[in-house]
């Protein structure tokens, strides 16, 4: 069973940058595909970028593109997400998410493992 850990969240002033991690445990974590999805208050949550299980696809919401970058190094088992050029519109509490799949998904309901989410405020 892979579980999900996230850490890297905080607050941040409109222009700055932010580094997500997500650390996995579980022998068959290294296969699965990983993404970032967020929810806002009173938002359905969204997806914000996804990582195949071998770095070969990436995909990214479109508001975010040119500003994010999804990475993964699976010799650690962990999966970062850098956030550069931080908008009031991105706070947002970020979830980890994994799929057996293995593949650069965008929908959530292909994944089966959520982490517990953590916050993400920038202020204007």
């Amino acid at each position: 069973q892979v579980q999900l850990v996230e850490s890297g969240g905080g607050l941040v002033q409109a222009g700055g940058s932010l580094r997500l991690s997500c650390a996995a445990s579980g022998r068959t974590s290294r296969s699965y595909g990983m993404g970032w999805f967020r929810q806002a208050p009173g938002k359905e949550r969204e997806f914000v970028a996804s990582i195949s299980w071998n770095s070969g696809a990436t995909n990214y919401l479109n508001s975010v593109k040119g500003r994010f970058t999804i990475s993964r190094d699976n010799a650690k088992n962990v999966v970062f997400l850098q956030m550069n050029s931080l908008k009031p519109e991105d706070t947002a509490v970020y979830y980890c998410a994994a799929t057996a799949i293995g593949m650069a998904s965008r929908n959530s309901y292909e994944y089966d493992v959520w982490g517990q989410g953590t916050q993400v405020t920038v202020s204007s």
